[in-house]
């Protein structure tokens, strides 16, 4: 158990690409068992074989031995959906990593506040949504804000935000809500240390740093293609061979997923007033005939899945 962080058991809420991801890098990385929790036992199910795979890929590529392997899966459990979120209740930390929307994040950290124990931190993976929002829906109900209890409930909440892939991407982002106090801070970071990772901090503001000059990236993009100023390749290879990106914004969108590029996107343009902001109409329209991007087969490109 590292000595800065002190977490000796993590909770991993939500069991979808990110969730495992994150459950790994804990187990593999920070050597620390993990409860993954997610209601659909299917979404656990491809998960795990998410987990399974990735480990297999590393030991095929020396990477890592079979026995770091096994021990870094052993560490990872499941906690059923008959348990819920009471299944939880005795992690030191826990991370929420479930899809980007305000009022079901604050309902998930107000049954934390009820069900966990009273000095867990409280971890959201959101990657634009109001850590503050968040932090104060942590506070029990009939408790006032202004009290010691009030004060520390909310203080025990962070924005921890890793990047997808999570085994592969080296950044962490931490925000820090109003409420959240210095020690709850240090050991997110000392922890996301532990998860072999860079941190780099923002603060509390729509899309933090890293969506907040993402996605308005992405969203131009998208609309040079609904203006029809460029083709979809002639867009993504443009930036690929002009500016040595990795992939082009278009295929980057289809990564990350169009429903979550629009949700990021509402959450920037809603949280400023910023016209700069407003979402793609060719966006809105894509996600509204569920072509989502490599998640579900279709988005500006089309993927065998």
């Amino acid at each position: 158990m590292s000595i800065l962080h002190g977490i000796r058991t993590l909770g991993v809420l939500g069991a979808g690409q990110m969730g495992t991801g994150i459950a790994l890098v804990s187990a593999l990385r920070a050597k620390v068992p993990v409860l993954l929790h997610d209601r659909s036992s299917e979404q656990v199910t491809k998960g795990l074989s998410l987990v399974d795979k990735l480990l297999a890929k590393d030991v095929a590529k020396g990477r890592i031995t079979s026995d770091e392997a096994k021990d870094a899966r052993e560490r990872i459990t499941v906690v059923g959906s008959d348990a819920g979120i009471k299944g939880l209740r005795d992690v030191d930390m826990v991370i929420e990593a479930v899809s980007e929307n305000l009022s079901l994040k604050q309902s998930i950290f107000g049954s934390f506040a009820a069900e966990l124990r009273p000095d867990a931190i409280l971890a959201t993976n959101t990657s634009s949504i109001s850590i503050t929002k968040i932090a104060a829906a942590s506070i029990p109900s009939g408790v006032s804000i202004t009290s010691e209890e009030g004060k520390r409930s909310a203080a025990r909440v962070v924005g921890l935000h890793f990047f997808n892939p999570v085994p592969v991407m080296k950044l962490v982002e931490l925000i820090s809500a109003l409420q959240t106090s210095e020690d709850t801070l240090e050991r997110a970071r000392s922890f996301a240390i532990a998860c072999g990772k860079e941190v780099t901090v923002s603060k509390d503001v729509p899309g933090f740093v890293s969506n907040a000059l993402l996605m308005p990236f992405i969203n131009e993009a998208i609309m040079c293609l609904e203006k029809g100023t460029a083709t979809r390749d002639d867009i993504d290879t443009t930036l690929k061979l002009g500016m040595a990106h990795p992939m082009g914004p278009l295929q980057l969108a289809d990564f990350i997923g169009l429903d979550t590029c629009l949700a990021i996107q509402q959450t920037l343009y809603e949280g400023t007033r910023d016209s700069k902001y407003r979402p793609s109409i060719l966006l809105e329209r894509m996600v509204d005939a569920q072509w989502y991007g490599r998640k579900n087969g279709k988005g500006f490109y089309e993927y065998n899945n």
